[in-house]
């Protein structure tokens, strides 16, 4: 989808004004305690700018999937700790995110304070983007500010309805992520590639079919990868593919061809017997795949040709890894390709962006997680975004433009 107009904290002046913060603190956590920060510490720039201006912040976030119940277990009150850390300042703590104790909690705040509200999704309202919810999350606040793309393919009253009421603007995370999106895709310097893997065809079909519409170079890997090949009429051994999307990917390549998309498949592959960390492991062209033998990585000619590939980029789309990178020895052909990637980043020659929960993973495997032009988080709002998808909690936002406080 196209970007859409919206407005910046660059137009607003926050001092003494509510500002009601979607952010989205639905960070991992591993017996009781937070397993990753990177959602939390990325929100901070924008907390820290409205405070430090004299606004006064009021975030609101979601947390798993209480299904519209009060659950002890999935409360934000552990992130309100966790976020005073994160900005050296105090965060309270509301144990609802509506009703008189919030709007109380809300109006005694004052210039540079910080309040977390409950868990969202603590009500059915939320996911259902009920009216009666989103206005009563917008009688807290004199103006929103969207911080959370990770859950902008939503239509939530939190992330969609509550801009309805309020003058609206994107938060500084939020702002970042569409600007990469936008040099990703909307308005690259060609040539543009994407690389795209992971295990199912049919889970990545909206993507490819995007992708071939707006790239010069469309590189398959992972298990996919053996369905394209599987398509061409190579043998696979048993390796992971679907045969129900054979014809569909013959599709796919017929359709790169008329686009004039270079398809780029594996042409050797890193094979094993066992799915199985330490077990013993073959090299074989993918037209000499043995019987009982499963491709679990792209071989050394492959990552030879994926490098070539990306020397003639200048823009890089990445989304999913190019084999099993979290049993070793599986996980080479990914690390050498993104180290290959970040070096050309860093030189200055390629600006990639890269998102999607593996894809992140695998970055932070090969130890270039923040060597690249950008990586979001954001999962499944970047994945729809890629597809084409409209995102509700950015029309929300750009359909609030004339609802503004000007500086």
């Amino acid at each position: 989808m196209a970007i859409l107009p919206f407005n910046t904290l660059d137009k607003l002046d926050p001092k003494g004004k509510r500002i009601l913060l979607r952010a989205d603190l639905n960070v991992p956590m591993q017996d009781g305690k937070i397993s990753d920060m990177t959602r939390i510490e990325r929100i901070v720039p924008t907390i820290r700018e409205l405070a430090d201006k004299g606004g006064r912040v009021i975030v609101l976030s979601h947390f798993d999937r209480p299904k519209g119940k009060v659950v002890p277990g999935l409360s934000l009150e552990p992130m309100a700790e966790a976020l005073a850390t994160a900005l050296g300042k105090p965060v309270s703590f509301m144990h609802d995110c509506i009703g008189p104790q919030a709007e109380t909690a809300a109006r005694s705040l004052k210039d540079g304070e910080v309040l977390l509200l409950e868990n969202t999704r603590f009500y059915p309202g939320e996911e259902a983007n009920a009216p009666d919810l989103a206005a009563e999350l917008a009688r807290l606040g004199d103006v929103y500010v969207n911080d959370a793309f990770s859950a902008a393919h939503r239509a939530h009253a939190s992330t969609a309805g509550v801009a309805e009421h309020l003058p609206a603007y994107a938060g500084r995370l939020m702002e970042a992520e569409l600007s990469a999106l936008d040099a990703a895709l909307e308005n690259p310097e060609h040539p543009v590639g994407a690389i795209v893997g992971g295990a199912k065809v049919s889970t990545k079909l909206a993507l490819l079919e995007n992708m071939l519409e707006r790239v010069d170079v469309l590189v398959v890997g992972g298990a996919m990868a053996n369905t394209f090949l599987a398509a061409k009429g190579l043998s696979v051994g048993k390796s992971l593919k679907e045969e129900e999307m054979l014809d569909t990917a013959r599709q796919i390549i017929a359709k790169a061809k008329e686009k004039n998309c270079d398809l780029v498949l594996p042409v050797d592959v890193v094979l094993s017997e066992d799915f199985m960390a330490g077990a013993p492991t073959l090299v074989a062209p993918v037209t000499e795949i043995p019987d009982g033998w499963m491709a679990l990585d792209v071989g050394p000619e492959t990552v030879a040709l994926l490098k070539a590939k990306l020397a003639g980029l200048k823009t890089l789309v990445w989304n999913g890894p190019l084999g099993v990178f979290e049993l070793p020895p599986f996980d080479e052909g990914t690390n050498a390709v993104a180290q290959e990637a970040a070096r050309l980043t860093k030189a200055g020659s390629l600006k990639t962006i890269a998102g999607g929960g593996d894809t992140v993973s695998a970055l932070r495997h090969a130890g270039v997680l923040h060597d690249m032009t950008y990586v979001s988080t954001a999962g499944g709002a970047f994945l729809e975004w890629l597809e084409g998808k409209v995102l509700p909690g950015l029309t929300a936002l750009s359909s609030t433009l004339e609802r503004t406080i000007p500086i």
